[in-house]
């Protein structure tokens, strides 16, 4: 390498792309939290197990071992549950939209760094826009 100025860039830029990783690492853990979250909402914790959030009964004039069957409602608990779950999701989500944001910032700061780099005398600080 040539000049000091060439070896912080090269370090600020590993900083800047380990950074980015780590975000979109998280991002990535927060998004498959919030899928998860969804699922569970709407299918109950077990999926059509015996956890799930509502029960079937057996609707009125039909015999037990009959096909129609309806959907009783969920106790207050489970409501209450499902209520936490999906404000949770809803912090979720404004979480990722938020970092999602600062990803795209700081990737168009990477674009702009890396142009900077390959412009002959770009790095050496004649004034940008930021």
């Amino acid at each position: 390498m040539g000049s000091s100025g060439e070896r912080l860039d090269a370090v600020a830029l590993d900083q800047l792309e380990s950074t980015i990783r780590h975000v979109a690492e998280e991002l990535a853990g927060w998004r498959a939290r919030a899928l998860k979250s969804e699922a569970e909402a709407r299918h109950g914790p077990g999926a059509g197990s015996a956890g799930s959030a509502v029960s079937a009964v057996p609707a009125m004039g039909a015999q037990a071992s009959g096909p129609a069957l309806t959907i009783a409602r969920p106790d207050p608990e489970l409501r209450t549950r499902m209520a936490e779950m999906e404000a949770e999701n809803r912090a979720l989500r404004q979480r990722v939209e938020a970092t999602r944001a600062r990803l795209q910032d700081l990737m168009a700061r990477l674009a702009f760094l890396e142009e900077q780099g390959r412009e002959p005398g770009g790095a050496t600080g004649t004034g940008g826009a930021r």
